[in-house]
């Protein structure tokens, strides 16, 4: 019975959703990816590089956050939810109140004492971790949160690309010696590629430099899209995978790589543009020994070895719209679309008939456990084909009194021009494939 309940909130009729499209492309969107967003109806601008979700927009959003804490769980990663408002001292602590840079939003409250918005988390879960790890017997132990994050960025672009207020995945592990790091790393690794063999991206995981972060070894997945800012090199028959600069010699043409062997040894090495969605790091002590974060073993003080390892979940839908789009609008990949399937129903205000049909097939959709939008609004199948086409649902079923008359369902999917007749165990099938 609860899983009845929760899919008939998912589920949705058009005259009951609010999700304002645009006919017009925006005349601020730099990419495809912001374009269609602000169409679709997915987001809507409050200020310079802060953005509203519509309903649309969160359902894609909570898509993604539910893979991602899937994989997070299934290999012993916990969720917590830590303050997006952090407290002064602690970034002191480590000596990055003033190195972070003007990224850093800071304030003062009314007791004068100095705060910052979060652009993530190592300050305030070392120090969770030290009042309350007082023994190795606790570690190791992986924490992760999903949780809003906040960079002042000097340029703002992109939409959700490159906003100032984001959404992101962020876990922190916490290991007593180098071995164990090892281990917790190469988990959290296995566990993005699962994640995002999930969401149905194109990417690749690329070798990269640990920047403000710090740390030692270091790890990007790129979505790859003719949009993205950071140019790769990869090898056609193999895994490796690297941020161009990091091979590239002083003065060299990146395009001078194309072709040749890849440094594994396996393949010729190719380049493509890709956006940056996740990031993987080792901290090692960095965060412990500055914090004095450290634990007794065998007469030894230890500061614990710490990984830490994000996933931008506003960006990913970014990313796969960039990777996924023609002239219609968005294509989603099958596990991020909003809706499984729509019901465009024709004519709903002049023939009852139709409207009955609807509401059996509506309810029938639900039965299977599919995640089904009925378009009852008074508009033309125009309209309404155009709506669905831009916000990408996959499957599209037409009823009409034709299609009553002629006892079959029109079905079409999105990349499809033209429909196909069916009857219901067909349509089903088609469907759920």
């Amino acid at each position: 019975m609860q899983m009845l309940i929760l899919l008939k909130i998912n589920n949705m009729k058009t005259k009951n959703l609010f999700f304002p499209t645009l006919r017009e492309s925006p005349s601020e969107a730099e990419v495809i990816s912001h374009r269609l967003m602000i169409k679709s109806g997915l987001i809507r601008k409050v200020a310079s590089g802060v953005y509203n979700w519509l309903p649309l927009g969160v359902k894609i959003l909570r898509k993604v956050e539910n893979i991602v804490r899937e994989e997070m769980n299934s290999f012993g990663g916990q969720e917590v939810l830590m303050p997006m408002v952090q407290p002064g001292e602690l970034w002191k602590e480590t000596e990055r109140w003033h190195e972070y840079g003007k990224e850093l939003l800071v304030f003062k409250d009314r007791h004068e004492r100095e705060f910052c918005l979060g652009p993530t988390h190592e300050e305030v879960i070392t120090d969770l971790l030290r009042k309350e790890v007082k023994s190795h017997k606790q570690l190791p132990v992986t924490l992760y949160q999903i949780q809003t994050k906040f960079r002042d960025e000097i340029r703002p672009r992109f939409g959700v690309m490159r906003s100032r207020e984001f959404l992101m995945k962020d876990a922190y592990s916490f290991d007593l010696t180098k071995e164990s790091l090892d281990l917790s790393y190469q988990n959290m690794k296995k566990a993005y590629v699962k994640i995002f063999d999930r969401l149905g991206l194109d990417y690749r995981v690329v070798k990269a430099d640990t920047g403000e972060i710090g740390g030692s070894d270091s790890e990007e997945i790129h979505v790859l899209a003719n949009t993205g800012e950071d140019l790769l090199v990869f090898s056609n028959e193999s895994d490796f995978a690297s941020n161009v600069e990091l091979i590239l010699k002083e003065g060299e043409d990146p395009e001078s790589l194309i072709g040749k062997p890849s440094p594994d040894g396996k393949g010729t090495l190719e380049i493509k543009k890709g956006i940056e969605v996740g990031h993987i790091f080792k901290l090692g002590t960095k965060y412990s020994e500055s914090m004095n974060f450290k634990i007794q073993i065998e007469n030894e003080n230890r500061f614990l070895e710490m990984g830490c390892y994000g996933i931008g979940i506003s960006r990913i839908v970014a990313a796969s719209i960039e990777q996924n789009n023609d002239e219609k609008g968005i294509i989603w990949p099958k596990a991020l679309s909003p809706f499984d399937v729509c019901i465009i129903e024709v004519n709903p205000k002049n023939d009852e008939k139709v409207s009955k049909e609807c509401k059996k097939l509506y309810d029938n959709f639900i039965d299977q456990g599919l995640d089904v939008l009925w378009d009852n609004r008074d508009q033309g199948p125009g309209v309404k084909f155009s709506d669905m086409e831009l916000i990408g649902i996959p499957n599209l079923v037409t009823i009409s009194k034709k299609t009553i008359e002629n006892k079959h369902f029109e079905f079409k999917t999105r990349e499809e021009e033209k429909g196909v007749h069916l009857s219901l165990n067909e349509l089903l099938k088609k469907i759920k494939g």
